[in-house]
């Protein structure tokens, strides 16, 4: 991919952001035999640019001052909120020394799989990205991983894959690490649960008309008690009030 950038006089906060306010965005181009250079670019085919894999992960060439270098994206630095690129870092490309990259990783053929296919699993991506070292002419765009293999209860490791040639990747903790799980989906168990609710709802209806039915035999003998415990306080005669004595 080609780009154009411009080289860029002053530097500081103050100018970054006079700079961003007439659709610029400030960078910076390092490493190399050369001097590190401030640059602009235009925000907006900067924006674009971004969207694009290949612009991540492969060489690119700055056209500087009617000048052509290969350089790597190497740092972008965003607004937190504003869809604005706020500054940019590239690095020169030696053609003799080695590069540290990470690459993203396509996985294609799953459908086609056993796992897939007739076991009904769910193939789980445990890693989109690796690290690489090689040389820039050796540089992928991305590495392709065939999933077309994989069978029920597998995981794929990272020594399983082909890596380009001229590529070696690059690990850090665990030396094989797993990119590539497959999982089992559990089975529904709700057709069981359907067919058990009618038994439990039949087993509960006697149980509630027995209740229903002791409820109401009980309601009378109830009203009755209450009625007899209620008479004999009725009946009982009211205390006399003591007569007043004559004098």
């Amino acid at each position: 991919m080609k780009f154009v950038a411009f080289e860029r006089a002053k530097q500081g906060t103050g100018a970054s952001r006079r700079l961003r306010n007439t659709g610029k965005t400030p960078g910076i181009v390092y490493g190399g035999e050369g001097e590190p250079l401030l640059i602009e670019l235009d925000h907006n085919a900067l924006w674009h640019a971004l969207k694009k894999e290949a612009f991540h992960a492969s060489i690119l060439d700055m056209e500087l001052g009617g000048k052509a270098a290969k350089v790597l994206l190497r740092d972008v630095q965003m607004h937190p909120y504003k869809p604005m690129v706020q500054h940019i870092d590239f690095q020169r490309v030696d053609a003799k020394t080695k590069l540290h990259m990470k690459v993203p990783l396509h996985y294609v053929k799953a459908e086609e799989s056993q796992a897939v296919k007739f076991e009904h699993c769910v193939v789980n991506h445990v890693m989109s990205e690796i690290d690489i070292t090689c040389l820039p002419a050796d540089l992928p765009e991305f590495v392709e991983v065939d999933l077309s293999g994989l069978k029920k209860g597998m995981s794929l490791h990272l020594n399983e894959i082909t890596l380009p040639k001229g590529v070696t990747a690059v690990t850090r903790g665990k030396p094989n690490p797993v990119i590539v799980s497959v999982v089992t989906v559990a089975e529904s168990e709700e057709p069981a649960a359907e067919g058990a609710a009618p038994a439990a709802e039949g087993a509960a209806k006697p149980e509630g008309k027995g209740e229903a039915k002791g409820d109401a035999k009980a309601a009378p003998a109830g009203k009755a008690a209450a009625g007899k415990a209620a008479a004999p306080a009725a009946k009982a005669p009211a205390a006399k009030a003591p007569a007043a004595k004559k004098k």
